[in-house]
């Protein structure tokens, strides 16, 4: 069952609301940067929150890494019941393996070492580990020597975080979100979560689907150092450990990517935090007793931090007697909304339009942008224009099209799955019709533009998903 955080205002909390105002322009000045959520939590009260429309509250959204920190928080759990210890060897967990793994460096990593992004190798080892084994990919992992000592060398590595994920999951005898269902979310309040699979195993480094305060209320147990309405859930030295620095990580572009590494979590230059691609944050600030939570499309998500550090922490313990600054957040937080193209509803003639899909064609199939999608067909509906959206020859969606603004609609897919989506769109010309569509629970949005001289359709991401962009990883699994 799901419980909500208390609510509180700004004032109450002592943060300035122009500060979170200015933090808002920040971030909506960048045409970059296309926010979905923020949520600020202040003293364990959420004084902030908002969903830029059409993406809302109740709907969970794809969090990329940040799933590490979940994942994290599961190997915490397992760690205070014995089923593993941070000095155990990896191999140890994998007695089968032992006899093909004998790469000293394999063999002497231990679970602290992949839970700090420290395994020894110099670079990221996914596609290695897959090719090598992608029936286990732990397997694939360990039969790669590292470069360094385990222990010696930072490397954001995926296999780190699937391995530790693996040895949860096989020691507790369950996956990851029923393990954590008793000892995380159930106490937390965090309702229905989805996690892809791989290999029978939930992924661990990436693919959950949580809700914006399901994201928050993970930070505020860690800000309240594993404790939650007067029970100590999580071992305070786990939290302790987990979000101290582990490992130097200073060949990192970013500046709050080279303050170091804990237990799947990041340091920054205030505080710590969990982070995902294209802008999924959680950000930990002790020091000012505060969580803040954005989820968002973005490839520059130290710009969303570099606005968090100028705006919010500013705001903290500045409140302002003015009133109207706080009238004036509430209503902008209430108005959050993506801006939908509009365009003329219909045609001139339908009939040019309809029958036939309008076929993408293969040099428009990148493998470099995961599409896909093969044809788009259109429809004349008694709501207006309704597309179908193909994937090879066994699968498809078809939704409705605003033409004033965002259609929501949850189609079925082949297998009777449904993948929430909002569209929007219309014809720029007698000639060309072009159509947006949100995948309403990932960070990720398609623009299609159907060309009637050649009947062809022009199908880009705006950001390409990560690991693949299949309609059933479009959506939360459960």
């Amino acid at each position: 069952m799901s419980i909500t955080l208390p609510r509180s205002s700004p004032l109450e909390q002592h943060v300035n609301p122009a500060g979170i105002l200015a933090f808002l322009d920040a971030l909506e000045a960048r045409p970059d940067i296309e926010m979905h959520s923020i949520m600020l939590v202040r003293h364990g009260q959420v004084v902030a929150e908002g969903w830029w429309r059409p993406y809302s509250a109740e709907r969970p959204h794809l969090l990329y890494s940040l799933s590490k920190s979940f994942t994290s928080t599961a190997a915490g759990f397992a760690a205070a019941e014995g089923l593993l210890d941070l000095d155990d060897t990896v191999i140890s967990h994998f007695p089968e393996l032992d006899a093909q793994i004998t790469d000293p460096g394999s063999r002497s990593m231990r679970i602290r070492h992949i839970a700090s992004m420290a395994s020894g190798h110099a670079a990221e080892t996914w596609g290695q580990a897959l090719a090598r084994d992608p029936s286990e990919p732990v397997r694939g992992f360990l039969l790669i020597p590292p470069d360094q000592p385990p222990g010696s060398v930072f490397a954001y590595n995926q296999p780190c975080t699937y391995t530790l994920a693996s040895i949860v999951q096989r020691k507790a005898g369950m996956p990851l979100t029923q393990y954590l269902r008793p000892r995380l979310f159930d106490p937390l309040g965090i309702g229905v979560v989805g996690w892809h699979t791989l290999a029978g195993r939930e992924v661990g480094f990436t693919g959950l689907h949580a809700r914006t305060e399901d994201v928050a209320k993970l930070g505020q147990l860690y800000l309240q150092r594993g404790r939650w309405n007067g029970t100590q859930l999580l071992s305070e030295k786990w939290v302790a450990e987990a979000t101290s620095k582990h490992i130097d990580n200073p060949n990192q572009s970013n500046p709050d990517w080279r303050q170091g590494y804990g237990f799947q979590f990041w340091m920054s230059r205030h505080g710590y935090r969990g982070d995902g691609a294209f802008g999924q944050f959680c950000v930990v600030l002790p020091q000012h007793d505060a969580v803040v939570v954005t989820t968002t499309a973005t490839l520059d998500m130290q710009a969303v931090l570099d606005a968090v550090w100028m705006h919010l922490l500013p705001a903290f313990d500045q409140s302002s007697a003015d009133v109207s600054q706080a009238d004036l957040l509430a209503r902008r937080l209430g108005g959050l909304e993506l801006e939908a193209y509009q365009a003329e509803a219909e045609p001139s003639q339908w009939d040019p339009w309809l029958g036939e899909p309008f076929h993408i064609a293969p040099a428009d199939r990148d493998p470099q942008t995961q599409l896909t999608f093969t044809s788009v067909g259109l429809q004349r509906t008694a709501s207006g224009l309704q597309v179908t959206l193909h994937e090879g020859v066994d699968n498809a969606i078809s939704f409705g099209v605003g033409s004033r603004g965002w259609t929501v609609s949850s189609p079925s897919d082949a297998q009777g799955k449904p993948i929430p989506v909002a569209s929007a769109g219309g014809w720029s010309s007698q000639k060309l019709l072009r159509v947006e569509v949100i995948f309403l629970e990932t960070p990720h949005r398609l623009d299609i533009v159907c060309a009637l001289d050649d009947r062809c359709a022009r199908v880009d991401w705006r950001l390409p998903p990560l690991g693949g962009a299949r309609l059933h990883d479009l959506r939360s699994p459960i």
